[in-house]
C-alpha cells in the first residue's frame, strides 16, 4: 500500500545538488529502485481504500507510454492529426451516453478541476460576453453550490474574478443539495437584483458519494434560467451501469459536466474532461489570437483543440480512453462499476452489524464514511481516537484508507477504487480497524 515514511527523512533522501555528470543507466535504477519507488502508494494492492485514484488498466499504462513515445501536442490538428480526431470521437462518445446531441462537445482535461473551471469559464461568458476583455467589474454575479461541494468551486470563483464571498451555499440533506432550499435560494437572490452565473451540483461527493438530485435541481435552473454544471468528476461514469444509471437522472439537463476517466474508467492520470451540450459556448469561453498556432479564419469551428482548452501543451489522453473501450467496451466498465459498489454495500453491512462502528450514510457508490464509537468517549475524545486509528493504521501497512469530517464529527472513510479488492479484504479492514481503536483506548 503506502510504506510508513516521515516527511522530513523523504526530504533527506532527495536533499543534493543537481548532477553536473550523467552516471551508469543501472546505478541510476538502482537509485530509483530504492529511493523512489520503494516508497509510493501501491495502489493496485486490494488493501488500498485510500482517495479516489484507479489501480489503472494494463491497456491505460501501456497507452500512457505509447503516448509519452508519440509526443504529439494535442492542441494544434497540424501537431496531432489522427489523435485530434481520437479525442474528438471519445468526447462524442461521451456525449451521447449522457443523452446530448450532435450539438455538444468538449475537451479532455488535466482532470476535474480543471474542467470545472473550464465549464464555469463559459457559464461566465454566457452571462457576461464581454468579461475577457473588461473584466467582471465591481458588481459579480454569483454562483450556488452545496455544503459538501469540491473545492475547485471555490477556487474557479477566485480564478474568474467572482471572489469566494460571491458563492452562495445551499443547505443540504443527507449531505446532497436541497432542491427546494436551491429554489428558495435563487428567489432571494431573483429579488434582490443579483445574477447568476451557475448553480453547481454533484454526481459522486468527494466525502460520501452521494448523488445530488439532477432531475430537480435541473428543472429549477431551467425556471430560473440558471447555467447548471454538474461535477460528475467521480459519478459520471454511472453512464455505464444499468444499475446505477438512475442516479444521474436530470443530467442531460446540464448545461456542462465534468467527468473524470482516470476515476471510475480505471485510467491512469491524467484524464479528465469538460463538455458542454453546446459546443459553442465553449468556443465562446476562450479569445486568442495565436496565428503562429491557429490558422483558423473564423468563419467555422476550429479544428484546433486548443482554442477552446485551457492547456497549450497538452497530452493525447484521450487515446487511454479510446483504447480502453476498444478494449473493454461499456460492458466491461459497467460490470467494474458494478462491482465496487456492490463491495461498498458488503462494507456497509459490516459495519451495521459491528458493534463498535457508526455509519454516517448508506452508499450511493463505492465511497463510505463511518466512525470508531467503541468506547464510552465524548465526541471530541472520539474525533481524536478516528484521526488517530487511521494514522496507526495506515502506518501498519495491513491497509490504506482516509478520513474527513462530517457533521463537524472526524470519521473514516473508505473508497472501493479496486475491481481486485474482494470480500475477505473489506471483513480484513474492519477487524483491523478495530483492533487498533482498541488498543488505542485501552493503553
Amino acid at each position: 500500500m503506502s510504506p510508513a515514511a516521515d516527511f522530513a527523512d523523504v526530504a533527506r533522501r532527495f536533499d543534493e545538488p543537481i548532477p553536473q555528470h550523467g552516471r551508469p543507466l543501472a546505478e541510476v535504477l538502482a537509485r530509483l529502485e530504492r529511493d523512489v519507488l520503494a516508497g509510493v502508494n501501491h495502489l493496485s494492492h486490494p488493501m488500498y481504500l485510500g482517495h479516489q485514484v484507479s489501480a489503472p488498466l494494463p491497456t491505460g499504462v501501456w497507452t500512457d507510454a505509447l503516448i509519452s513515445a508519440v509526443n504529439n501536442s494535442q492542441a494544434v490538428n497540424e501537431m496531432s492529426p489522427t489523435l485530434s480526431h481520437v479525442e474528438r470521437r471519445v468526447v462524442r462518445w461521451m456525449c451521447e451516453l449522457v443523452g446530448w446531441d450532435a450539438r455538444s462537445g468538449g475537451t479532455f482535461t488535466s482532470g476535474g478541476t480543471e474542467a470545472s473551471f473550464t465549464a464555469l469559464l463559459a457559464a461566465r461568458a454566457v452571462l457576461m460576453p464581454d468579461a475577457w476583455e473588461q473584466g467582471v467589474g465591481g458588481d459579480p454575479p454569483v454562483m450556488l453550490c452545496g455544503e459538501h461541494t469540491h473545492y475547485a468551486v471555490s477556487r474557479a470563483a477566485g480564478q474568474l474574478g467572482l471572489g469566494v464571498r460571491n458563492i452562495v451555499v445551499v443547505p443540504s440533506e443527507q449531505y446532497c443539495m436541497s432542491p427546494e432550499a436551491l429554489r428558495t435560494q435563487l428567489d432571494a437572490l431573483r429579488s434582490a437584483g443579483r445574477r447568476v452565473m451557475a448553480v453547481v451540483a454533484t454526481a459522486g461527493h468527494t466525502a460520501t458519494g452521494g448523488f445530488d438530485d439532477l432531475e430537480a435541481i435541473g428543472r429549477t435552473c431551467e425556471a430560473f434560467g440558471a447555467w447548471l454544471h454538474v461535477d460528475g468528476a467521480h459519478g459520471a461514469s454511472a453512464v455505464f451501469s444499468p444499475a446505477h444509471r438512475h442516479r444521474l437522472r436530470g443530467i442531460e439537463r446540464a448545461h456542462s459536466i465534468a467527468w473524470d476517466p482516470h476515476k471510475m474508467m480505471f485510467l491512469p492520470l491524467a484524464a479528465g474532461t469538460v463538455l458542454v451540450r453546446e459546443a459553442r459556448w465553449l468556443d465562446a469561453a476562450f479569445t486568442q489570437r495565436a496565428p503562429y498556432l491557429f490558422n483558423d479564419d473564423g468563419t467555422a469551428e476550429s479544428i484546433n483543440i486548443g482554442v477552446r482548452s485551457f492547456q497549450c501543451s497538452r497530452r493525447t489522453d484521450a487515446l487511454k480512453a479510446w483504447v480502453a473501450l476498444q478494449r473493454h467496451g461499456t460492458g466491461d466498465l459497467a460490470a467494474w462499476y458494478d462491482l465496487l459498489c456492490d463491495l461498498t454495500c458488503e462494507l456497509h453491512g459490516l459495519l451495521v452489524r459491528h458493534p463498535c462502528f457508526e455509519v454516517l450514510h448508506e452508499p450511493e457508490c463505492n465511497i463510505l464514511c463511518f466512525r470508531w464509537v467503541g468506547a464510552p468517549r465524548s465526541n471530541e475524545d472520539l474525533d481524536r481516537v478516528n484521526a488517530e486509528v487511521r494514522e496507526r493504521y495506515n502506518a501498519s501497512g495491513d491497509g490504506w484508507i482516509t478520513s474527513t469530517v462530517l457533521g463537524g464529527r472526524r470519521v473514516l472513510r473508505v473508497t472501493v477504487q479496486n475491481p481486485r479488492t474482494r470480500p475477505e479484504h473489506l471483513e480484513r479492514l474492519v477487524t483491523g480497524l478495530d483492533a487498533v481503536a482498541r488498543e488505542l483506548t485501552t493503553s
